[in-house]
C-alpha cells in the first residue's frame, strides 16, 4: 500500500512529465489545424506550399484528396504552374527520407477553401 506523500510525488511526477512533453513541440509545428494562404504548384515529384508573405517553402501532403484533384482539373499544359489556394491544415516536421526529405517542414492539407489560376498581387508578389 502506497502512502499519502508518494501518491503526491507520483502524481507530481506525472504532472511534470506531462508539462515537459507538452512543451517539447519546437518550431511552429500545432495540432490545431490553420488557414494558409499562398502559392501551391504540382508535378512529378513536386508538391509544394509557399506561403504568402514568408519565403520558406514547404512539401504538401494532402489528406483532403480534393487538392490534387482541383489542381488536376485546371488543365495545365505543363507541371508545377503555381496557384494560389487557400487550405486548412497544420505544419509537421518533414520525413527524413522521400521526395520530401529537402524540406524542413510538411504542410498536411486537410480541406481545401479555394484554388484559382489567378495570383492576387496585393496578398502573394
Amino acid at each position: 500500500m502506497m502512502h499519502s506523500s508518494s501518491v503526491k510525488y507520483v502524481f507530481l511526477g506525472c504532472a511534470v512529465l506531462l508539462m515537459a512533453m507538452a512543451s517539447c513541440g519546437g518550431g511552429n509545428y500545432s495540432n490545431k489545424p490553420k488557414v494558409y494562404k499562398g502559392l501551391y504548384s504540382f508535378g512529378p515529384e513536386i508538391k509544394s506550399f509557399s506561403e504568402c508573405g514568408r519565403e520558406k517553402e514547404f512539401w504538401v501532403t494532402d489528406s483532403s484528396a480534393q487538392l490534387e484533384l482541383e489542381y488536376s482539373q485546371l488543365n495545365f499544359e505543363k507541371p508545377y504552374e503555381p496557384v494560389y489556394v487557400e487550405v486548412e491544415g497544420v505544419k509537421v516536421p518533414s520525413d527524413k527520407d522521400g521526395l520530401g526529405a529537402e524540406y524542413d517542414s510538411t504542410l498536411v492539407v486537410r480541406k481545401l477553401i479555394k484554388i484559382t489560376r489567378e495570383i492576387p498581387q496585393d496578398i502573394c508578389h
